[in-house]
């Protein structure tokens, strides 16, 4: 008897979840990882009631092959299967990446794969369908699928595999997390810093050759140039109905920021103040970020409903204490 079986992505995963249903014709699991069959597509064998068959060693007709199994790092075998429109399972956690990217879908593909993440659903509907012959892969002439299953256990049977093959898959799993992580990064770069820097440089550009740069300097200047300026600074961004609007991205800080520490390294401000200045300019900092936390956090509704003013209106207690606590830590500091 046939299962259905639910497949979701790994832990940093990409893709799916996929629902694999077998039939008579289609019941193979085609594991392309080197070193014979993988654990997972073994799993993936035993709870569907198909085979799992070594892909180095196996060639079958693609509408025989239920699902691949695979260990790529984000080259060409990820996208191999799922241009084929074979459901896919890569043990790496790659996205839809590579030369063959346009074809990695949820749909089709889902990676980081353990063992845990595999997960029976019910029988699959019957078929009735002549034997399937994806299985012979020995000898010449069909074979059923009972025979083939046995044909497969018996030469997988006591295999272990080589120091060799260990070694690269080793060798392997290390490079891949490496190339994903600069993937990531690169990814991250791309999407979220440049666009953040490009912005940033805009907007100093036009505060400085428009003069408002002068003018916030000339306005601020005084304020963070002593302790009860500073306190007013940080008491003013606390304000609730100003905190979640300065918050976001941290644009005000780290524009205001720039500008006073051009003030601090021309002199105009004394250095010694320029911890308790940093404190003064981030009162604000995660005021948008209170109902989200809480909600993380799985507060109740009426716990986000009172907390959230709770914990805005705090901050102009903590944060003028805060520039409080870093004027005295700022002491003999400079």
């Amino acid at each position: 008897m046939y299962k259905t079986i639910k497949i979701n992505p790994g832990d940093g995963g990409w893709g799916g979840p996929l629902t694999i249903t077998p039939t008579e014709k289609c019941f193979t699991v085609l594991s392309v990882t080197g070193g014979g069959v993988h654990p997972v597509a073994q799993k993936i064998a035993d709870l569907t009631g198909g085979v799992a068959v070594d892909g180095w060693k196996t060639t079958l007709p693609d509408d025989e092959v239920m699902v691949a199994v695979v260990d790529c790092g984000g080259t060409a075998r990820c996208g191999v299967y799922p241009k084929k429109g074979i459901f896919t399972v890569n043990l790496m956690p790659s996205g839809a990446t590579g030369p063959l990217a346009q074809f990695i879908t949820p749909e089709i593909y889902v990676s980081g794969v353990k063992e845990k993440d595999i997960e029976v659903l019910g029988d699959a509907p019957e078929v009735v369908a002549a034997p399937a012959a994806a299985a012979a892969v020995a000898d010449k002439g069909p074979k059923t699928k009972d025979e083939a299953k046995a044909e497969i256990a018996a030469a997988n049977e006591g295999k272990k595999q080589g120091f060799v093959v260990r070694l690269g898959k080793g060798v392997g799993a290390v490079v891949s997390k490496f190339f994903q992580a600069g993937r990531d990064t690169i990814d991250m770069v791309i999407k979220n810093i440049l666009p953040f820097m490009a912005f940033t440089s805009t907007i100093l550009g036009i505060i400085s050759a428009s003069g408002l740069g002068n003018v916030i300097a000339n306005t601020i200047a005084p304020l963070a140039g002593s302790l009860p300026g500073m306190l007013v600074i940080c008491f003013i961004c606390s304000l609730p109905f100003l905190s979640p609007i300065l918050g976001p991205g941290a644009v005000i800080a780290q524009i205001v920021g720039t500008l006073l520490g051009a003030q601090f390294a021309v002199g105009a401000i004394p250095a010694k103040y320029a911890l308790p200045a940093l404190f003064a300019i981030d009162g604000q900092v995660g005021g948008d970020f209170v109902p989200v936390g809480l909600s993380l956090g799985e507060a109740e509704p009426e716990t986000i409903e009172y907390g959230v003013p709770a914990v805005l209106f705090s901050r102009m207690v903590t944060g003028p204490l805060a520039v409080l606590i870093a004027f005295a830590f700022s002491v003999g500091l400079y």
